[in-house]
C-alpha cells in the first residue's frame, strides 16, 4: 500500500510490531493529529492529552507560533553543521542565557545528550579548574533517578530493566538516597574528589517524587561549602511544568507571582530539553556561566544538529510562548485546583493512596503492588472514557497536560479521572 494512505489502528500497530525494535510498550492507540491539549487517533476519537510527550508539549500540540516559526526557517536554511556559523544560533543563545540568567550555552538536541554534556563540562572542570587528578572525579546522583539511557547515564541507574546486558558500566559515579541531605553531606565530606551533584528537582520518572521543603536550596549550599558543581536535570520540570519557570531557582526571570524559589538554588550547571522546542523539534541546551563553560574548547564535544537554525528559531518562540501566555501562573493555579480535587476524592475511593506533584506534573500511587496490572487497566479505561495516561513503575500513573489547558477542561478531565475510578473499582 501507498505510505500515504489511510490505515486503522490495528494496521498501524502491527507494522511497528514488525518493523519496529521493542524498545517502548505504548498504550494501544494511535494518535494522527493534536491541537492544544487535544489529540485524535486514526479512526477520529478525540482525547485529552495527560502525558504532553513526557512534558516536550507544555505549550500544546501545533502551537501556531512555533509551528510557523520552524516551517519559516525550514524554508530558508535548515542545517550548516557547525563548520560555518549560522545567522540564528547566536540570537537564540542570547535570548536563553538572558531568560534563564547564565553566561553561556551549549547546544545539542536531545535531553540524554544535555545530560551527558553536562557530565562532560563538569568533569573537565573538576580535573582544569578546581584539581581533581586527572580520571579521579566523582559525581554524586540519586538513588531512583532517570537522566536518559545512553550507556554512561545507565551506569548510574538502578533500574534493573534499563542496566541488565548493557555492561561493563562507567565508572565514576556515587549513588545516594534522593532527598536525603545526610546523605548528601557524608558524601561530600568524605571524598575530596566529587566535582559535581546531578539531581533532577523532583524526579518525574520515579513517580513524581517531591522533595522536602530546603532539600534543593540545602544541597546548593552544601554543593558551594566543597566546591562541587550543583547539575540540575531540568529537562522534565523546566519550561514552566511545575508552576514557574524552572524548579529549581526563582531568579529565573520569572514573573509569576507564586514563583517561590530562592537565588539560592539556582543551578551551576542547567539543563533543558523537551518544552526548550514545545515538542515541535528535537532541542536541548546545557547552560553555564563563563568560569564553567569556558573550559570547553573547539574539539572537546558537539553535534552536527546541535545549535542548527530550525532549532533556534523553534526554541525562541517556545519559551515566547511560555512567557507571552503566562504558562507559569496557569500552571500553579491549575496544578492546586487538581490536587484539591483529587484530594477531596481520594477518602471516598479505596483504590488511590494519594497525590503528589507540583504545578501540572501529578501523580496518583494506586493501591495494589507495582507488579499489578491495575495502573495499566486503569488508563486503559481512561483512555475508552476519553483521556490519556501512562503509568510508570507499575503502580503510579503520572498526570501531565499541556499547559495550555483552561480551568473548564481540567475539571472537565478531573471529572473523567473520578468517573474512570469509581467504574473500575465496581
Amino acid at each position: 500500500m501507498s505510505v500515504l494512505e489511510n490505515i486503522t489502528s490495528e494496521d498501524a500497530i502491527a507494522l511497528e510490531e514488525k518493523y519496529g525494535a521493542h524498545n517502548y510498550h505504548p498504550l494501544p492507540v494511535v494518535l494522527s493529529k493534536g491541537d492544544g491539549v487535544y489529540v485524535w487517533d486514526v479512526e477520529g476519537n478525540r482525547y485529552f492529552d495527560f502525558l504532553s510527550a513526557y512534558s516536550a508539549v507544555n505549550q500544546g500540540h501545533c502551537h501556531p507560533k512555533i509551528v510557523n516559526a520552524m516551517v519559516k526557517q525550514a524554508q530558508t536554511l535548515t542545517l550548516t553543521s557547525r563548520a560555518f556559523y549560522n545567522d540564528m544560533l547566536g540570537k537564540y543563545e542570547k535570548y536563553v542565557t538572558e531568560t534563564f540568567h547564565f553566561d553561556k550555552l551549549l547546544p545539542m538536541n536531545t535531553g540524554a545528550e544535555a545530560v551527558e554534556t553536562a557530565l562532560k563540562i563538569c568533569r573537565k572542570w573538576a580535573y582544569e579548574i578546581k584539581g581533581i587528578p586527572e580520571n579521579e572525579a566523582q559525581i554524586i546522583v540519586c538513588e531512583n533517578n532517570f537522566h536518559g539511557r545512553t550507556t554512561t547515564i545507565i551506569s548510574f541507574s538502578n533500574d534493573p530493566v534499563a542496566r541488565k546486558n548493557f555492561g561493563p558500566y562507567t565508572a565514576g559515579f556515587i549513588k545516594i538516597e534522593y532527598d536525603n541531605l545526610k546523605a548528601l553531606e557524608q558524601a561530600l565530606t568524605t571524598n575530596n574528589n566529587v566535582a559535581g551533584f546531578l539531581v533532577e528537582p523532583i524526579q518525574g520518572e520515579a513517580g513524581v517524587y517531591v522533595p522536602s521543603p530546603g532539600y534543593l536550596s540545602t544541597a546548593k549550599a552544601l554543593c558551594e561549602k566543597h566546591n562541587v558543581l550543583f547539575i540540575a536535570d531540568e529537562v522534565q520540570t523546566g519550561i514552566a511544568r511545575t508552576g514557574r519557570l524552572l524548579a529549581t531557582c526563582g531568579n529565573c526571570g520569572c514573573v509569576d507571582k507564586h514563583c517561590s524559589g530562592t537565588p539560592e538554588t539556582k543551578p551551576d550547571i542547567l539543563i533543558l530539553g523537551k518544552a526548550l522546542s514545545g515538542g515541535a523539534y528535537p532541542v536541548s541546551a546545557v547552560l553555564a556561566n563563563d568560569t564553567i563553560m569556558e573550559v570547553i574548547r573547539p574539539g572537546n564535544h558537539g553535534s552536527t544538529f546541535g545549535g542548527n537554525p530550525v532549532a533556534a528559531a523553534v526554541g525562541m518562540a517556545a519559551l515566547e510562548v511560555v512567557k507571552d501566555e503566562k504558562l507559569a501562573q496557569n500552571a500553579f493555579d491549575l496544578g492546586e485546583l487538581f490536587r484539591k480535587e483529587l484530594n477531596d476524592f481520594i477518602p471516598t475511593c479505596d483504590l488511590v493512596k494519594s497525590v503528589r506533584g507540583k504545578g501540572l506534573l501529578n501523580a496518583i500511587l494506586i493501591n495494589d503492588t507495582e507488579t499489578s496490572s491495575t495502573a495499566w487497566d486503569i488508563c486503559m479505561a481512561l483512555k475508552d472514557n476519553g483521556l490519556l495516561a501512562k503509568p510508570t513503575h507499575g503502580n503510579i500513573i503520572r498526570f501531565a497536560p499541556p499547559l495550555v489547558m483552561n480551568k473548564e477542561q481540567l475539571l472537565e478531565c478531573v471529572a473523567i479521572i473520578k468517573k474512570t475510578l469509581e467504574e473500575f473499582k465496581k
